[in-house]
């Protein structure tokens, strides 16, 4: 049998192709590398922009730190609101379609972001950049399963979740980098990947979506579900600086809760809610989310957490902060590269949990052995050792639950996870915000607790939701 499929095949249905779902893409693996490199720039960015923000306070006179935290902010609830309603409209459009436009956005705001000639405009530009990777990320998996065989499924899934894990991990080194030279490299880098990318996706990837004549996603369910994240990412990253009973604080986790609940009465009584509610069906997705947001709250609080105290604690520069980061990702890297075989030996629920103790053993370790005198190698070295174990071997397993669903599920289900994710970073960063208002010991101490109650929470919620038969 031949495997060179028809575009018009391909975007019929994923179950009407045989030489896809049997033999997999002729270009599969190619398809993998252009997948694998526009997710991991759009995760990527999310993580990059915490070092820099020194340096773009200092580009724009007159700005306090509020105002330039905006900069990480308005990416983070823009990104968390979309992803959703964006999974769900590429499953309808053309997931080619979605993703291609996603990375053509994200390109060219990234170029506004570095020409940005005032602070507004670059927030401004991070907010539309945030909407191109909702468009990329949740994308970019739907598009891995039809293209490989079921039996790759595992495997692809895991060099997926791996490098979203290098991405996270790699961003303060990354960031450190760069904006030794300038900030605004910090973005330009994204437009040669950007357009290269997009030619190489053009030329690829096939093109999915479900059949003509399905049912479009429920406009107001689509609505509550992006007020209910907005609004709550946007109270979380407020907190800290409003206060947590400042009345607007209040007002905005009232009004989020109000959102969820339509969102769920939508779930349960539309006819094509944006989130169906048959994606909670199996027990291993509903403990993937749970796990995602409490691990991601941990993980947010080590990446920035260490970039912080090296340089506001032991005084390092942020090119020295980044290069002593780089053991994370570079760990990350070895086991990510192995979460396939992994899950194929032990399952997701043993590497994801051992993943998860490991970032709480990390933050246990700097509790009794980081201290304000500089000691990097017996203080810091091994706990980042450790964060780079967590990240290779739990976000592989957590990501791979949307490998449970239906393959016409599979944009929707990496979009609430990915969304799951970002509003537990969210969470992760305010609450380091709040236990660190004046970059002392004790205050990175108090944080460091938090981690390490998120990696065991992370690690139980995973082992009690378990499916009741270990695959």
């Amino acid at each position: 049998m031949s495997t060179q499929v028809a575009p018009e095949a391909v975007a019929t249905t994923v179950h009407a192709t045989p030489a896809v779902t049997e033999a997999g893409h002729p270009r599969r693996w190619s398809i993998m590398a252009v997948l694998g490199a526009v997710a991991f720039m759009a995760q990527l960015d999310f993580f990059v922009v915490n070092v820099a923000l020194d340096g773009i306070g200092r580009s724009f006179p007159g700005t306090g730190v509020v105002s330039v935290s905006w900069v990480l902010s308005a990416y983070a609830i823009v990104f968390a609101a979309v992803l959703v309603p964006a999974g769900r409209i590429a499953d309808h459009w053309g997931r080619k379609k979605m993703l291609l436009s996603g990375v053509a956005l994200f390109t060219l705001t990234s170029a506004v972001a570095a020409a940005a000639p005032s602070l507004g405009v670059l927030v401004a530009a991070r907010a539309l950049q945030a909407i191109g990777a909702a468009m990329i990320v949740p994308t970019s998996l739907g598009l891995l399963y039809p293209s490989f065989p079921k039996r790759q499924h595992t495997l692809v899934v895991g060099l997926w979740a791996g490098v979203g894990a290098i991405a996270a991990s790699a961003g303060p080194p990354v960031g450190g980098l760069l904006v030794t030279l300038d900030w605004r490299w910090i973005f330009m880098i994204n437009v040669p990947v950007g357009i290269a990318t997009l030619l190489a996706g053009a030329l690829l990837l096939p093109e999915v979506r479900q059949p003509k004549g399905a049912a479009l996603p429920d406009p107001v369910s689509a609505l509550a579900l992006l007020l209910a994240v907005s609004l709550l990412v946007l109270a979380t990253v407020q907190g800290p600086g409003w206060g947590w009973t400042d009345i607007r604080t209040v007002t905005l986790f009232a009004a989020a809760a109000l959102a969820s609940a339509a969102t769920v009465e939508r779930t349960l009584r539309a006819e094509a809610p944006v989130v169906e509610k048959q994606l909670f069906a199996g027990r291993t997705f509903t403990a993937a989310i749970v796990a995602l947001f409490l691990f991601s709250a941990g993980f947010a609080i080590v990446l920035l957490s260490t970039a912080l105290f090296m340089q506001e604690v032991w005084h390092f520069s942020p090119l020295r902060a980044g290069v002593s980061i780089a053991p994370a990702p570079l760990a990350s890297i070895a086991f990510a590269m192995n979460a396939g075989p992994l899950q194929s030996r032990f399952g997701r629920t043993i590497p994801a949990v051992t993943g998860m103790l490991a970032m709480a053993l990390a933050g246990a370790y700097w509790l009794t052995a980081v201290h304000t005198a500089p000691d990097y190698w017996g203080g810091m070295f091994p706990g980042l050792i450790l964060v780079g174990l967590a990240g290779g071997l739990a976000w592989a397993p957590l990501f791979a639950a949307a490998g449970t669903l239906a393959p016409d599920r599979a944009t929707t289900g990496s979009a609430v996870l990915n969304m799951s994710r970002q509003i537990g970073s969210a969470v992760g960063v305010a609450l380091l915000v709040a236990l660190t208002p004046q970059a002392t010991i004790a205050g990175f101490d108090h944080a460091w607790w938090v981690q390490a109650g998120a990696g065991l929470a992370a690690a139980g919620a995973l082992i009690a939701l378990r499916p009741r038969r270990t695959p």
